[in-house]
């Protein structure tokens, strides 16, 4: 009924590796607010194990009366709930420092857990299922506090075509045990047994770990950027026919559970979560390869301020603006953002202070950490938590802004909606993230008159145009293609992945028109995405971004009316469908206006900065 809620950033970043013990406690997140201990944990896991065997107690009684269905339903969310607690708290306790094992052990207890409460309770959709929706509508009627269950309840008798007998749910319920294992594996060597390799890097030896690539790859010496993005993507291609017969398992797994349930693409059941049409997912693909001009015209105005003759692949996370250091410390970054968000609210950046003086953020790397950024929402009765790897750059100021706006969704819909309610899709959540950001960035312009630096942060959101609108719905449009080869009984291997992957980022870049060269060493990229173990998440943050643009226009100069709007929709969770929360919100994504204004915007930016670099002579 409720899956937890973890939101992931693309961005990773890090310096100095330091040992975890070595860093103050303010910048480490206290997970003590969850379970004082892991003995404390173990205890509430075997308690809960225990508790969760009365469900079994409700089979054959779900149609009975409204009572028993009521009832029921209450004992599955608690369980839920606590099972969300429990695992977030072992999730976290791993990222910290993944080569721990005991806490990978502790992970693995929960996924079992969550299977063997799926096999218990295997029986309760297949009888949810035979409610009609007279006998329903009669039952809420009488139970006045099924309502909360309401939304739960009609949108699992939309999908009755996708689900099964008892029999049937109960093996797909035990197949969860199999189906994450590439996704598991995948993470577990990458972060934590891949060989990254040494390279020289002014006279140093440097190992290219995941955080390290990140950094060096936006080196300003150009030499620099080659060498590393060569070192790491040639060893990501010695691995090539292992990460691809991952990456065919996964969509494997994908298939199964299509067929299994009855649905006729990988996409259509990833989708059919929110019913969101996938005439949504098809548009946003259209559109941009419609608007490719736009991207290439990014791809040139960067080649102009790089003053480069040829621009590269390798070229694309240097720095805009080489003179201008744009750097933040955590307490300036803090500053900066608390002041951005003042168009959302005094209780809006009151929250928003908790999380940065009450530890729920575990900031800056060390050795063994997960990569990148997350927020993870889903410990209901605590707080949320962030995961940062902060790095002191502009970029780091922006990705801690973005998950904030996870954390502070999901703050507000824990607060105001019953658990059953307070999970949200992605499609909607990368919208707060995404908003948080471009407040961040209209607040560092009015502050900075500079040309050097405007053309900077201006430099940023096309950045994050590139990254998120153009970038993602690349994503989408591999991963689009290589389910619907699986999907037609083809088999691909690691090389077909990297074919597949360079012809593909070689149109998006204009390759072949000279505009951005792509070299052969891309095509192990696929290699290096974790998202495409998601199974179609990356197309929501392209529409995030541009329904996050169309609602920033009416936070920033919109009326109170419009800016309450958005305030509701960030305390909605799940008490509707996500494009129609969006519509409330303010913005419809059944048309082409949130891609259209959003396009508007990034050639607005660039007419600014080719402005201003006219007028600096460049």
């Amino acid at each position: 009924m409720i899956t937890a809620m973890m939101l992931f950033s693309t961005t990773v970043a890090v310096s100095q590796m330091k040992v975890r013990e070595e860093l103050p406690e303010k910048y480490k997140w206290d997970l003590s607010h969850l379970y004082a201990t892991d003995e404390t944990w173990k205890e509430e896991k075997e308690r809960l194990q225990q508790k969760m065997q009365k469900v079994a107690s409700y089979r054959g009684k779900l149609t009975q009366s409204a009572s028993a269905l009521l009832e029921a339903l209450q004992l599955s969310t608690s369980l839920i709930k606590e099972m969300a607690k429990l695992s977030s708290y072992a999730s976290m306790k791993s990222d910290q420092d993944t080569r721990v094992t005991k806490y990978a052990g502790m992970n693995q207890e929960l996924q079992q857990l969550f299977s063997e409460y799926g096999a218990l309770t295997s029986y309760m959709e297949p009888e949810l299922l035979t409610l009609k929706e007279d006998q329903l509508n009669a039952f809420f009627a009488k139970e006045k506090a099924l309502s909360t269950y309401k939304f739960y309840l009609t949108d699992l008798l939309r999908k009755r075509a996708h689900r099964g007998s008892e029999e049937v749910e109960k093996v797909l319920a035990y197949s969860s045990l199999m189906s994450g294992n590439a996704a598991n594996i995948y993470s577990t060597f990458m972060n934590a047994e891949f060989p990254y390799p040494d390279v020289e890097l002014n006279g140093e030896s440097v190992k290219l770990n995941a955080a390290n690539f990140a950094l060096y790859r936006a080196s300003e010496n150009r030499v620099i950027r080659s060498k590393v993005f060569d070192a790491y993507f040639s060893k990501l291609n010695e691995f090539q026919r292992t990460l691809g017969a991952q990456l065919y398992g996964n969509i494997n797994a994908a298939l199964f559970a299509t067929k299994a349930r009855n649905y006729e693409s990988t996409l259509k059941m990833a989708l059919d979560g929110g019913n969101i049409p996938t005439a949504v997912f098809h548009n946003l693909i259209k559109n941009v390869n419609g608007n490719l001009e736009t991207f290439h015209r990014y791809l040139n105005l960067r080649k102009r301020m790089m003053g480069v003759d040829t621009l590269h692949y390798y070229d694309l996370y240097a720095p805009l603006v080489a003179k201008v250091d744009l750097s933040y410390t955590v307490e300036e970054a803090e500053e900066n953002i608390l002041k951005s968000l003042k168009p959302l609210g005094t209780d809006y950046i009151n929250v928003s202070k908790k999380a940065f003086g009450e530890r729920w953020i575990d900031m800056y790397p060390n050795e063994g950490k997960r990569s990148g950024a997350y927020s993870n929402g889903s410990a209901y009765d605590v707080h949320p938590y962030i995961l940062m790897n902060y790095n002191g750059k502009y970029n780091d100021m922006s990705t801690l802004t973005h998950e904030l706006g996870h954390t502070m969704h999901s703050y507000l819909t824990n607060k105001k909606q019953h658990y059953a309610n307070s999970d949200y899709s992605i499609f909607v959540a990368e919208v707060a993230s995404t908003l948080n950001e471009e407040l961040l960035n209209d607040y560092m312009l009015k502050q900075i008159k500079d040309d050097e630096t405007r053309l900077a942060i201006l430099g940023n959101y096309l950045e994050g145009a590139k990254g998120t609108l153009f970038r993602q719905t690349q994503f989408a449009e591999f991963e689009y293609m290589i389910h619907e080869k699986v999907g037609k009984g083809e088999a691909l291997t690691g090389e077909d992945f990297d074919k597949i992957y360079l012809d593909l980022t070689k149109r998006y870049y204009g390759h072949d028109k000279n505009i951005c060269i792509v070299d052969d060493n891309v095509k192990s990229e696929w290699s290096y995405i974790p998202h495409f173990y998601y199974n179609f998440y990356v197309y929501q943050y392209a529409t995030s971004f541009t329904a996050s643009t169309a609602l920033s226009e009416k936070v920033l100069r919109g009326t109170d009316a419009d800016r309450q709007k958005y305030l509701n929709f960030l305390a909605s969770g799940s008490t509707k469908y996500p494009v129609d929360l969006l519509v409330d919100a303010g913005v419809d994504m059944n048309t082409s206006e949130p891609f259209d204004l959003t396009i508007a915007k990034i050639n607005k930016v660039m007419a600014e900065m080719e402005t201003i670099l006219t007028r600096l002579g460049k």
